[in-house]
């Protein structure tokens, strides 16, 4: 059984350049993941559809991208869905980093 969680980032960038930050941004994510992990990512439109594999459990991941706000839908399998609170105050409070720009 999965615990999704679901999270809105909000954003004044536009759908373009939030999508162009997130493309830029995403291999850093397994610099997040405590022990490291393997990303898979995949973009279906404008949206990012993610598979993270750390400590022999996968999360499956999808963002969507819109004109203001980036919404997150995270599936946590099994035991992983006892951390579902701290995990989405963690993507809360550092989600906002996909959306920083390092092209400058």
């Amino acid at each position: 059984m999965t615990q999704p969680i679901d999270l809105d980032l909000p954003h004044n960038l536009g759908k373009d350049e939030a999508r162009r930050r997130i493309a830029n941004n995403i291999h850093k994510l397994q610099e997040h993941i405590p022990g490291g992990a393997q990303v898979q990512s995949g973009w279906s439109g404008d949206q990012l559809n993610l598979d993270v594999a750390a400590m022999g459990q996968t999360v499956t991941a999808a963002i969507d991208v819109m004109e203001d706000k980036v919404h997150l839908k995270v599936l946590l399998p099994g035991m992983l869905g006892m951390f579902a609170g701290v995990i989405q105050a963690a993507l809360q409070r550092k989600g906002n980093v996909l959306l920083e720009d390092h092209s400058k």
